[in-house]
């Protein structure tokens, strides 16, 4: 780990070098598209953009992918993030949950299994594979949440083993119950039909897909926020009021 942030400190040091000596023109969008498509012509640039960080500007490709470049287009930081140490915010990862963002009107919630606890006060979705270690502890600490209405996107990307579960999961009488049983007591559910119609466990991947969901869990919040991994509580409770890219730490 230090070592890979040692790396990542003098690769953005040589940027900040680079910076330094770049005439004032030469720091303009056009003239680092120009660079960058000269030696790289079938890059897809979507979007060039300022940083905090003077003479280091933000390159957005192929829709949410993210490099950054002197003001000559002529050094590229690839594969790592931008952080600002005042606050320890990952400007890197803000700035792709803004670009991962799915508002929640968006999200398929015909295809979600929808439980309650308390009232109805605040709404979150998560993406889960029921045979995901993370996703089970993650359900442990989402069963302490009061007054939250819970829809479970279930996405088996596993294996086979994943699907027949997320199957028996889906074709259940009582899904949410079937899902919650088995992700906290690991009481697996009966063996679904034959004849089950999984429909909506395929659209499920096919969202996830389109959305760039590849890891689980995944979830989304009603105030806009998109979080990877099992948030712990804390962490948790404040994804219910932060909207897109707001400011992180560091994991």
């Amino acid at each position: 780990m230090l070592r890979t942030l040692m790396s990542s400190a003098v690769a953005l040091a040589l940027l900040l070098a680079a910076a330094v000596v770049a005439p004032p023109a030469a720091a303009n969008e056009a003239l680092i598209r120009k660079a960058l498509l000269e030696r790289m012509p079938k890059l897809r640039i979507d979007e060039i953009q300022r940083t905090p960080v003077e003479g280091i500007w933000e390159v957005r490709y192929s829709g949410t992918e993210i490099l950054y470049s002197d003001a000559r287009g002529e050094h590229l930081f690839v594969g790592a993030s931008l952080i600002e140490m005042k606050t320890q915010a990952n400007l890197t990862a803000d700035r792709l949950e803004q670009l991962l963002a799915v508002p929640w009107a968006a999200l398929p919630m015909k295809d979600a299994i929808v439980y309650r606890q308390g009232l109805d006060k605040r709404r979150m979705a998560v993406f889960a594979d029921p045979l995901c270690g993370f996703c089970r502890q993650f359900e442990i600490d989402l069963a302490a949440l009061k007054d939250t209405t819970i829809h479970v996107f279930v996405l088996p990307i596993l294996g086979t083993q994943s699907n027949a579960l997320a199957r028996d999961i889906w074709c259940a009488r009582e899904p949410a119950a079937a899902w919650r049983l088995w992700m906290i007591e690991q009481q697996r559910p009966p063996k679904a039909a034959a004849d089950c119609n999984v429909q909506g466990i395929e659209r499920n991947v096919a969202f996830s897909r389109a959305h760039k969901i590849d890891s689980t869990p995944t979830s989304f919040f009603e105030a806009g926020a998109r979080k990877s991994g099992a948030l712990r509580p804390a962490e948790l409770e404040r994804a219910f009021v932060s909207t897109p890219g707001a400011a992180r730490k560091p994991s």
